[in-house]
């Protein structure tokens, strides 16, 4: 197989490992209602801790954390750096657009830190120490997800690290726009806290 052909594989076997919706399929099997018509609808470990249910939203966070980390790590041992980086932009858009439930995914920030760690993991540690201080302060979780991705491309630029730096700058951009609800409700007033039920 050519490098080429394999680089569009890596992006592949990113987008349909990114689309595994981890949350949607735990909670179902713990015989839970839909998890889709619990408070955001949202697949991610936020929404599942709305359930009731820790052990699931922790199980969700690592999981859909670990996909990604796992589609760098196959792609980037398979064909190198670049192969690495396609990898993580597919694991990344198949959360968010997940292909088995009508793209219609969660926000990517576990699958976000799961990418930072296959790519490059100081920055994965950077982005959880800086979303631990704005939830400690503030308790929104949106808004420490929203600090921690602009903190993150500068941190790579700040380290040399030019393609990932910009690779995160686009990760971050779709970040934003999958978020783009909880901005309009932080700038209301009205978004939920962390331990605040809907």
């Amino acid at each position: 197989m050519s490098a080429d052909a394999f680089l569009i594989v890596a992006l592949v076997l990113g987008y349909l490992l990114g689309s595994i919706p981890f949350g949607l399929i735990l909670t179902r099997l713990a015989g839970t209602q839909d998890l889709r018509s619990v408070g955001s609808g949202n697949i991610g470990a936020t929404n599942v801790l709305r359930t009731g249910r820790k052990g699931l939203a922790a199980a969700t966070l690592i999981l859909d954390m670990l996909k990604g980390t796992a589609a760098v790590l196959i792609a980037g041992l398979s064909d190198g750096p670049n192969a690495a980086m396609l990898a993580a932009l597919g694991a990344f858009l198949g959360h968010l657009f997940p292909i088995w439930i009508k793209f219609r995914g969660g926000k990517g920030v576990a699958t976000y830190i799961g990418v930072l760690i296959g790519l490059f993991w100081p920055a994965a540690i950077l982005f959880c120490v800086v979303w631990l201080a704005t939830a400690a302060i503030t308790r929104y979780s949106s808004l420490s997800a929203l600090v921690a991705s602009v903190v993150t491309p500068i941190f790579l630029w700040w380290f040399g690290h030019l393609a990932l730096a910009s690779l995160f700058a686009v990760l971050t951009l779709l970040l934003f726009y999958k978020h783009r609800e909880n901005i309009m409700r932080l700038q209301a007033g009205t978004e939920s806290k962390i331990g605040q039920k809907k």
